[in-house]
């Protein structure tokens, strides 16, 4: 049986590019080499592509993490430089490979340039945040023709928007905090407007987000007037829309994995035990002082509402492949709140994603199998679709 040749795509432009190492090394890792023969594809942090010689070892994303900010990067790889064009093909996408090296000048690697097609069977993007799991890549995939994993254009674009991630949430009569949204350049121009406002919508702890960013990067709780401004402040250096988030009392942080397409499944629930106020960057990847609870202890009805509406809000963006939602639990009413949906969630060691597939007893290898093969059954699926009127 011929093995399919699965292009894993990782690193990217985003400030999540660590991580995204750290998931890539893990599906490499786990990788049936019997059925697949992996492809690793780099995307630097200034947006050029590479194929690599050897993919990244560290499913640890604090090893990773801690490794960029020594500066300390080892050994890397011999990589080549590739172009990708979007003309689709047989399920292959075209690129212009030149050789990379450090001695090798411009003039040398424009003689040496010669194109090729690199076949692929399917891609694995794991590329995290922006420019990776906001629908620009999964754009890329769709006018290339080639099958990939995960959610297509609207879902990334959506699932990776908290703003408008939110508003079809309402829309779908899905349980949300109240919450408000601000644009970088109206908040510049007035603050004391805006935050005269939020204060008389929102109660305190007031929570403040990027609104196109995930592992909790530029994420603020903010008790008082002037942490609340220097939230915003610093959520506004990594976007442009803002998402300020009234706190949930007494709150439980519980996530739920779905996989599938027309027909998705849900997970066993997990919870998450933060050794800090929140579940911030420092403590998804650096405090190993943080717990999970797999599954979370939850009654029958807990855990049937949870499920249903993880599975709701994955229909409600359009989602495909796989999604993680979480949510908050009012521990002093039984509230239920979806908070987000992740729908590129990492995939990394310590990832509850994969941790709460294991529990429901589909092992990450297994679990691999059946997200490549969503992503080939969606592949065919579209090709039913006509696109000639005559």
């Amino acid at each position: 049986m011929k093995r399919l040749r699965v292009g894993v795509v990782y690193g990217g432009r985003s400030s999540e590019h660590e991580i995204s190492l750290a998931s890539a090394a893990a599906i490499f890792a786990n990788l049936d080499r019997e059925r697949y023969e992996p492809i690793p594809i780099k995307i630097e942090r200034d947006g050029h592509w590479f194929l690599s010689d050897r993919p990244p070892s560290s499913t640890s994303a604090a090893e990773v993490i801690e490794r960029a900010r020594n500066g300390s990067h080892g050994s890397g790889p011999i990589q080549r430089e590739i172009h990708p064009l979007v003309h689709p093909g047989d399920e292959t996408i075209a690129i212009i490979e030149r050789d990379v090296t450090a001695t090798t000048s411009e003039s040398e690697k424009s003689n040496h340039a010669l194109i090729s097609t690199l076949t692929l069977d399917v891609i694995f993007p794991i590329v995290h945040g922006p420019y990776g799991e906001d629908g620009t890549l999964q754009g890329l995939f769709e006018l290339a023709n080639i099958p990939y994993v995960g959610a297509g254009v609207l879902g990334a674009a959506v699932g990776m928007d908290k703003s408008i991630m939110k508003a079809l949430f309402v829309e779908r009569g899905l349980p949300v905090v109240n919450h408000e949204t601000v644009i970088r350049r109206e908040w510049q121009q007035d603050k004391s407007e805006f935050l005269a406002r939020l204060i008389g919508h929102l109660d305190f702890p007031i929570f403040v987000k990027p609104a196109n960013l995930g592992s909790s990067v530029g994420i603020s709780r903010t008790t008082d007037r002037t942490e609340l401004s220097a939230a915003i402040d610093l959520a506004a250096e990594f976007d442009r829309k803002i998402v300020i988030e009234e706190g949930v009392a007494s709150c439980r942080e519980i996530e739920c994995a779905i996989i599938g397409n027309n027909m998705p499944e849900a997970s066993v629930p997990g919870e998450v035990i933060t050794s800090r106020d929140f579940y911030d960057y420092e403590a998804k990847y650096l405090d190993h002082s943080s717990e999970t609870v797999i599954p979370a202890v939850l009654t029958a009805r807990e855990i049937k509402k949870i499920t249903s509406l993880a599975i709701a809000a994955f229909r409600s963006v359009d989602c495909a492949g796989m999604a993680r939602v979480d949510f908050l639990i009012n521990s002093d009413n039984g509230h239920i709140f979806v908070n987000e949906i992740n729908t590129h969630p990492g995939l990394t060691s310590i990832s509850m994603f994969a941790k709460m597939w294991a529990a429901s007893g589909v092992g990450y290898s297994a679990l691999l199998d059946r997200l490549i093969a969503l992503a080939i059954e969606r592949h065919v699926e579209k090709q039913e679709t006509r696109t000639n009127p005559t």
